[in-house]
């Protein structure tokens, strides 16, 4: 996918973000204040922050697309990682305000003396369930395409309003049949969901810029890439470090490999260079993989891959996902 590509697509999500939620939040607003429901009120405020939220994910993918510079020559992709954090915050201020609010109305018993929720946010909750619920599809198939964590966060910010709305559509049906108790219970309902949604995406952004290594899967399968590249070779391999790091949505390698000790630097040197462009090539998340060789011990077999004289029938490696 080139960057043309890239522009486009998340202009297409921002616009399909803004404008949908902007529409929604203004239905939802009047239908919550024309058929008096504190539950409809509460989720009109939470698409509203769906606003920011889709705007804050066009801003950090925009930005973390930029190129490295003097001053940044690692890049820009942690911005997709601030740009989650202040999501996540939006989200955890929308959700305690609302909570806040259902839980002074239920405190004082302000429902009891609250006029019965009309059709209009019945109708107002159903349209913003099949509404969001579209809209978290569109744009977490998007946000796959692009390895967008921003993006990702914003579909599930789309899926939680999609929950919110059949928590608010219980509450104003079951206020409607005689327990209007029920319209800011759903609110308080809706208030917990978002609490729990920011928790998640504040924790995957907070990973992220800790340099979190990767899970045993991934470190595993770049080990068993290194085994069936050496056996290619026919050259015997040592492993004596493998890190991993994520760099916001991409994820930096660091590999201390033994050669045999007497091979020329020339020959050591395009061995790892080879095997540093396969495993750039082959794991497309890869950003960058450094090596170092280390010489072998003679007759030593500590972290030793690949012995001399293996070489089993493996497939040859080829620059593809493994």
């Amino acid at each position: 996918m080139n960057d043309n590509d890239v522009k486009n697509i998340t202009a297409r999500l921002a616009g399909v973000g803004v404008l949908g939620n902007v529409l929604l939040a203004v239905f939802k607003f009047v239908a919550g204040i024309w058929g008096h429901s504190a539950a409809m009120l509460s989720d009109s405020i939470h698409t509203l922050s769906d606003v920011i939220a889709t705007l804050v994910a066009f801003i950090g993918v925009s930005l973390s697309k930029k190129e490295a510079d003097r001053e940044h020559p690692y890049g820009h992709d942690r911005m997709e990682c601030v740009a989650s954090i202040i999501l996540s915050t939006t989200l955890f201020i929308t959700g305690a305000g609302i909570g806040w609010n259902c839980i002074r109305g239920i405190a004082d018993s302000n429902y009891r003396s609250s006029e019965a929720p009309g059709i209009l946010p019945v109708i107002a909750a159903i349209v913003s369930i099949l509404v969001k619920e579209a809209m978290f599809w569109y744009t977490m198939y998007h946000a796959k395409r692009l390895k967008s964590g921003a993006f990702k966060a914003d579909a599930w910010h789309h899926r939680s309003d999609a929950l919110s709305s059949i928590g608010a559509l219980i509450g104003i049906v079951g206020a409607r049949c005689g327990y209007p108790v029920l319209d800011p219970v759903a609110g308080l309902v809706i208030s917990i969901m978002i609490l729990f949604v920011a928790a998640g995406i504040f924790k995957d952004a907070v990973e992220k810029l800790l340099d979190t290594s990767c899970d045993a899967a991934f470190e595993d399968s770049i080990r068993r890439y290194i085994v069936v590249f050496a056996r290619t070779e026919r050259q015997e391999i040592g492993l004596d470090l493998l890190r991993s790091r994520k760099f916001g949505e991409k994820i930096y390698l660091e590999l201390e490999i033994s050669l045999d000790g007497s091979m020329p630097l020339s020959e050591a040197h395009g061995f790892a260079e080879r095997l540093h462009n396969l495993i750039e090539s082959a794991f497309p998340d890869v950003k960058h993989v450094m090596i170092h060789v280390n010489p072998a011990d003679p007759g030593s077999h500590r972290n030793i891959l690949v012995k001399a004289g293996d070489e089993s029938n493996d497939k040859r490696v080829e620059g593809k996902d493994q």
